[in-house]
């Protein structure tokens, strides 16, 4: 079974930078891709960033050019770099496994506030 855990969130000041990771019970690499979405209160999750299997990137255009995603498939860990946050980053972060099957997984996220 695959299990994702998040950590590494936690508050800080707008224009600051934030490191979030994603632990990944299985190999990555055994994914389409690995996605981070957040989801702000009272709002609904919506796609931050996505590193595919072969290691081509997206984000969403809020983030581009702040946040980098990142992975090291030998120790199974996601990453998402944030710089320059901003009040309105502040979400409950969740790392996504795609599976090449249709089937998706998800951690239990990680809280990141940031105050202005």
């Amino acid at each position: 079974q695959v299990q994702l855990v998040e950590s590494g969130g936690g508050l800080v000041q707008a224009g600051g930078s934030l490191s979030v990771s994603c632990a990944a019970s299985g190999g990555i690499l055994g994914f389409s891709a690995m996605v981070w979405y957040r989801q702000a209160p009272g709002k609904g999750r919506e796609f931050v960033a996505r590193i595919y299997r072969g290691g081509t990137t997206s984000y969403v255009d809020a983030v581009k050019g702040r946040f980098t995603i990142s992975r090291d498939s030998t120790e199974n860990m996601v990453y998402l770099q944030m710089n320059s946050l901003k009040p309105e980053d502040t979400a409950v972060y969740y790392c996504k496994a795609e599976g090449f099957d249709g089937r998706s997984y998800w951690g239990q996220g990680t809280q990141v506030t940031v105050s202005s």
